[in-house]
């Protein structure tokens, strides 16, 4: 008997070297087809279940839809996709939802209230990376029957644990992948050992978005094809091919010869280099990330305050967003990331090192002290951590450099046994919670707790702002919510434990005849892309 994936893969695939051959020998990709160079070692699997890295879940946005979405303009601002619409009762516990009618996945399966039960119980129950998302509400395998059900031919109804604030329920819900819907009858035909056809869903595609994904060779190739069954707009583009390319001197190489439509990897020099041609434009947006670095509070000359604001003062912010970071990151010293409810644009440390000085002085510190930053061996954490060595050194603290893989640095970070510690954390959802209860909470101070926060990597003790990001996350009204996410915002600012520095942009070189590329604070999205 053959082997059908390996059959189909290999029929998509060698379409695909067809196509790349065919445009390298017209000098341009062809005019249905958008090509793409960018770094996609990272996946693991396209389940929205499952998957979770950068690169599947950009495809898996481009292939499913959730039932809301923020708007990619302004991420505080939900819209319906697969809901029509939604009530909240006066508890604030019980959601229901409308569900659209007319919808259809790739597979001309009609999009029912029962693939949306469905896709939330399997994301539960599977139990995956980003389940904690859902689970989050009270719902796990013993429940999510009770709490999640079809209770009218097109409507949804969810019931929560607690009268959390409405918009954070609903961007919790729209978060991609895990709130993807998917086809519930494909998947049943697919499933094996109870397995809501994860092993089958791994490499193949069940949702209703622009476009279908055909196929992926890891560290090599990805190709998505039109969804002929899409409901949502005109679909221009026939197909959009991932090409796997390591190297961003190649990336930079590709777009200017037109063999690449969009270079997703590139770096400052190579963004600088392509600033005067004609032929292409940059496009960039905030990614809802930020560069930091904690400061244990196990150190004993850390856990001073004085110390604590010496060092934010004592970062070149400017010059290294001018130079290492140029056209890649932005200064952002707060840490909600732009867009998000309550994310305050206040940047007010500069490098000052006689006010470094005097703080030093303060904490009977004169002659500085002796310091560790680990960092990941990559060139931004790297270049960032050597200006660190200057300006730290003329204050008189003298810092030692520890660089190794990120994972060993994470290892450190999550055993407390660094002193300055590299993070780079991003929002696991686009609702200022996320990253509140990251660097504002820590319940638990403990060796042995499971919530290992950035907070808590600090052994920072902060009851009063815990307190206050659990009041936020309930609090119905959108002002007064807003208002108490930035005063944590400014408590933390002035004395938190952390060097906020900057918060990295997605950034693309587009050639010009390329149009409706739209770059959200989550993915980019090509449903809307069309070549002239």
């Amino acid at each position: 008997m053959k082997n059908w994936k390996t059959q189909t893969s290999v029929v998509a695939i060698a379409a695909v070297s067809q196509i790349l051959f065919s445009a390298q020998s017209y000098a341009g990709t062809p005019r249905d087809t958008l090509v793409i160079a960018t770094q996609m070692d990272d996946i693991v699997s396209m389940d929205p279940a499952e998957g979770w890295e950068a690169t599947s879940s950009e495809m898996i946005a481009n292939a499913y839809q959730t039932l809301v979405d923020t708007d990619p303009a302004d991420p505080a601002k939900i819209t319906g996709v697969v809901a029509d619409s939604w009530t909240v009762s006066d508890d604030g516990l019980t959601f229901k939802f409308k569900i659209r009618t007319g919808l259809k996945f790739a597979s001309g399966n009609p999009l029912t209230a029962d693939d949306v039960v469905y896709s939330i119980e399997r994301a539960v129950v599977l139990n995956r990376g980003p389940a904690f998302i859902l689970r989050q509400f009270g719902l796990d395998e013993n429940n999510i029957a009770e709490k999640v059900k079809k209770t009218g031919d097109d409507e949804v109804t969810l019931v929560i644990d607690k009268p959390y604030a409405p918009t954070f329920v609903l961007q919790c819900i729209s978060s991609e992948p895990v709130g993807s819907i998917v086809d519930s009858k494909l998947l049943k035909e697919h499933a094996a050992d109870n397995d809501y056809g994860n092993g089958w869903l791994k490499t193949h595609s069940a949702g209703s978005g622009p476009f279908v994904i055909k196929d992926w060779r890891a560290n090599e190739i990805a190709l998505l094809e039109k969804n002929k069954e899409f409901t949502g707009g005109e679909v221009k583009l026939n197909r959009v091919i991932y090409r796997h390319v390591p190297e961003i001197a190649t990336q930079k190489i590709l777009i200017e010869k037109g063999d690449v439509d969009v270079a997703r990897s590139l770096g400052s020099s190579e963004l600088s280099g392509l600033a005067d041609d004609k032929d292409i434009k940059i496009e960039s947006y905030p990614i809802p990330r930020i560069f930091s670095l904690g400061m244990n509070q196990k150190n004993q000359y850390l856990a001073k305050p004085e110390v604590r604001k010496a060092l934010k003062y004592l970062v070149d912010y400017n010059g290294l967003a001018n130079t290492l970071l140029k056209g890649k990151a932005v200064v952002h010293q707060t840490f909600l990331p732009e867009g998000q409810l309550g994310a305050l644009d206040e940047n007010p440390y500069t490098l000052d090192v006689a006010k470094a000085k005097e703080l030093l002085k303060a904490a009977g510190l004169e002659n500085g002290f002796d310091i560790t930053i680990d960092v990941p061996n990559h060139p931004e954490p790297l270049g960032i951590a050597e200006s660190l060595l200057k300006t730290f050194g003329e204050a008189g603290i003298r810092a030692k450099l520890n660089s190794a893989d990120s994972k060993e640095v994470t290892s450190k970070t999550f055993a407390r046994q660094h002193e300055l510690g590299w993070m780079q954390w991003g929002s696991d959802y686009p609702d200022p919670n996320s990253n509140a209860e990251a660097f504002a909470s820590n319940p638990d101070n403990s060796d042995n707790t499971e919530l290992k926060s950035p907070a808590w990597r600090q052994s920072w003790e902060i009851p009063e702002l815990t307190k206050m990001v659990g009041e936020a996350v309930l609090e119905k009204d959108a002002i007064k919510r807003e208002e108490i996410y930035q005063t944590l915002q400014r408590k933390v600012l002035d004395d938190g434990p952390y060097l906020l520095m900057f918060e990295p942009l997605d950034v693309s070189a587009v050639r010009t005849d390329v149009s409706g590329f739209v770059m959200s604070s989550k993915f980019a999205l090509y449903g809307g892309a069309s070549k002239q």
